[in-house]
């Protein structure tokens, strides 16, 4: 198409990670290959997760065991960005951490110190995904939030892709909090609220950014709003009934099959209200 755009013409790729580079421990067929030849190519690539549960260290390692070039500063977690917006609430002290390892690690590079429980010395509350996340952790963020406690939502994403299918994500967790607490989170970090794509662009200096996700109401919604071009990819949540009825943030610029149509840095297949323009080469 005469008006297409190359994946060149971008200086930093921004790419969502579950459904789009890998589902649970295994990559999406294709995507080691072309975010390798994106790097190969000089192109930055940097990984901005809503998944609130691992490090970027940890995440960085996993891209690594998949063959991806990959090191914790080119990974940008909801938590980073979640704990800076602790930190725009509250100076120092005790939050109350509801998730995984990196919800807690991420507020500890803030210099905040994370426990399990509220009591007085409790300043804030920030909430994320984590496969251990009980009824008690739910609790005690209720106590908190019911105090008057700022609180924090990494993300909203109300499933979590994993090898067996959708599993509850941190969203959904968050509203049966919001339910118990009678409010909802004080501002939330992840796609598609702004905070975690802005961090990812100061952190790259990105100035043509494409972001590239599975997700309209998070990944491409986040891109839309920043004004972003967005790739969207049929490799996750979405699926063709879901795009034909994308409005507004939600529709995308182009749209492909997998991330194969990077590979080459050749144009990129637009996408056109009503009608599905994907590529069918590659893998």
């Amino acid at each position: 198409m005469s008006n297409a755009i190359a994946s060149v013409d971008h200086d930093v790729l921004l790419f969502d990670l579950d459904g789009v580079v890998y589902v649970g421990p295994n990559a999406v067929p294709g995507a080691v290959e072309a975010i390798s030849a994106a790097v190969l190519r000089g192109v930055r690539c940097c990984f901005v997760t809503n998944n609130a549960s691992r490090t970027a260290e940890e995440v960085a390692l996993h891209l690594r065991e998949l063959g991806i070039p990959a090191t914790a500063e080119d990974v940008v977690t909801s938590s980073q960005a979640g704990a800076g917006l602790v930190a725009e609430r509250v100076d120092a002290g005790d939050v109350l951490a509801v998730g995984g390892r990196g919800v807690w690690e991420a507020l500890r590079e803030r210099g905040f110190r994370p426990v399990p429980a509220f009591d007085d010395s409790t300043v804030a509350v920030m909430q994320g995904y984590g496969p251990d996340v009980g009824w008690r952790d739910l609790a005690e963020a209720t106590f908190a939030i019911r105090a008057g406690l700022p609180w924090i939502a990494t993300n909203l994403d109300m499933t979590f892709p994993t090898p067996r299918g959708m599993a509850p994500g941190n969203g959904a967790l968050v509203g049966a909090v919001a339910a118990a607490a009678g409010r909802s989170p004080d501002a939330v970090a992840g796609k598609p609220e702004p905070a975690l794509l802005l961090e990812a662009i100061r952190r790259t200096g990105a100035v043509r950014p494409l972001m590239i996700g599975d997700r309209l109401d998070t990944d491409i919604a986040a891109g839309g709003r920043l004004g972003i071009p967005t790739l969207l990819v049929m490799t996750g949540v979405c699926d063709e009934a879901g795009l034909a009825s994308a409005e507004g943030h939600e529709v995308p610029t182009f749209v492909a099959n997998h991330l194969g149509c990077i590979e080459s840095g050749g144009p990129l297949p637009l996408h056109e209200p009503g009608r599905w323009q994907t590529t069918k080469e590659g893998r």
